[in-house]
């Protein structure tokens, strides 16, 4: 703790955010007065709390999944995530802590315990993952009533986009009060963000991380979706990550550019020693092809994820990889040997980043120790190139799928891919209760 009352004695804070990642990848925690928080040094919260549905519930299997008595974890401030919370008017701090168990372990159902377990993985292979996010997500109008759709926020012009601005100057430009808040948000938590693009949507963008270590990534992610949100508040609109949030609007994915360094010899294993691809790349390429389609529901894990997934979208919809082919779901962006890596194109905006990144990376190790091939490369439009795996198109049928994969549930973890399909289940029969507005225009009178 001393690191963390150094920080906060040094930036004078008066109030602290203790706040963890639930299943969903949102804050949860307490607001400290700075001496209560150092007193209590992390503090304690009900486990239960990992183990909510993105509706505030709890899955049928709930007093499976965790104590009866709902006893309290143990919360850790770690040190590394300590920034300033830019949009306060007191000076005010927030930290992400790891949760452990009354016996002082690593609590099995928190987020960032999954992704400590797969990254152990790697380490005792003497291997180093380093990944990359690109967060795509939609600038909205207030919307404060669900039944109505949602619009794109319109920008300086007063006036809607209605054409599609796929890396416009002009359309970013609308919005240029909005991001340069953004921006200083950003800047002022230490957040590695790198370029930021107009996307295919009306009022879609896309920001890009620097590449680095997966936690700390995962981490500023967790920061970044907070940070849009109140960056967007401050201007009157809406930030949101749904996957598809608008029906004739292309949805938000997160890719994730992942390589894996040696740590010996600090080499991307991608590449040979001759500067093609390796054969570690067509093994983790093999893996991440054979295992995804029964981790989708890390990558799509809300009933509105499946959507975003349509060849007319693109988004991916099957299994095939391609050279800087943005139509697959595997691609392999043109680099330097040094620079050789895979990005994952299936994981939607509204993904838990913690786990999204942990289930690639555990796909992607399973095809190393398996010593999987992939298929061939495809190079026209991955949709019409021939028959392959298809993903699943609901969350019940991609949960079924994670349930039948005993080499997923080994590395996230028994206990917790228990858990994860318990809630996820419960979202969707919640969902499922639902009658929709079409079925009442084309059911109602003519079945």
């Amino acid at each position: 703790m001393e690191a963390v009352e150094r920080f906060l004695k040094e930036h004078n804070i008066t109030e602290v955010e203790s706040t963890l990642p639930d299943l969903t990848g949102n804050a949860r925690g307490k607001f400290y007065p700075t001496k209560k928080f150092l007193a209590e040094k992390g503090g304690r919260l009900p486990e239960s709390v990992l183990v909510q549905t993105v509706t505030g519930e709890w899955a049928d299997n709930h007093y499976e999944l965790v104590d009866p008595s709902d006893r309290d974890m143990h919360l850790r401030p770690d040190p590394a995530t300590l920034r300033l919370v830019p949009w306060t008017d007191e000076p005010t701090a927030q930290v992400i802590n790891d949760c452990y168990t009354a016996d002082g372990l690593l609590h099995p159902l928190s987020s960032r315990t999954v992704l400590r377990r797969v990254l152990n993985l790697f380490e005792k292979e003497g291997l180093k993952p380093v990944i990359a996010p690109e967060m795509e997500f939609y600038l909205i109008q207030k919307n404060n009533d669900p039944d109505y759709e949602l619009k794109p926020a319109t920008g300086r012009s007063g006036r809607q986009e209605s054409a599609r601005q796929s890396y416009s100057i002009d359309a970013v430009n609308e919005f240029n009060p909005f991001i340069d808040t953004l921006y200083n948000y950003c800047e002022a938590q230490g957040l590695d963000v790198d370029t930021l693009i107009h996307e295919q949507g009306a009022a879609q963008m896309e920001i890009n991380f620097l590449h680095g270590d997966p936690l700390n990534l995962a981490d500023q992610v967790y920061f970044f979706k907070r940070t849009l949100r109140e960056a967007a508040f401050k201007h009157g609109i809406y930030a949101t990550f749904m996957a598809k949030p608008m029906q004739n609007e292309p949805g938000s994915a997160m890719h994730i550019h992942q390589s894996i360094i040696d740590v010996k010899s600090g080499k991307n294993i991608f590449a040979s020693e001759e500067g093609n691809f390796s054969e570690k790349f067509h093994n983790y390429l093999g893996g991440l092809q054979k295992y995804i389609p029964s981790a989708i529901s890390f990558f799509a894990p809300n009933v509105n994820s499946y959507r975003r997934f349509a060849p007319d979208n693109a988004a991916p919809i099957n299994m095939k990889w391609g050279i800087d082919n943005r139509t697959a779901g595997l691609r392999i962006p043109e680099s330097d040997p040094a620079g050789t890596r895979i990005e994952n194109r299936f994981p939607g905006s509204d993904c838990n980043p913690y786990l999204a990144i942990a289930a690639s990376l555990a796909c992607g190790y399973l095809g190393i120790k398996n010593s999987l091939q992939p298929t061939k490369p495809t190079y026209d439009a991955a949709a019409e190139d021939g028959d392959t795996v298809e993903l699943a198109r609901t969350l019940e049928e991609g949960l079924r799928l994670l349930e039948d994969c005993p080499e997923l549930r080994d590395i996230m973890g028994s206990d917790f891919v228990d858990a994860y399909i318990g809630v996820k289940r419960a979202e969707f029969e919640t969902f499922h209760r639902v009658i929709s507005s079409w079925e009442r225009e084309y059911l109602l009178l003519n079945v």
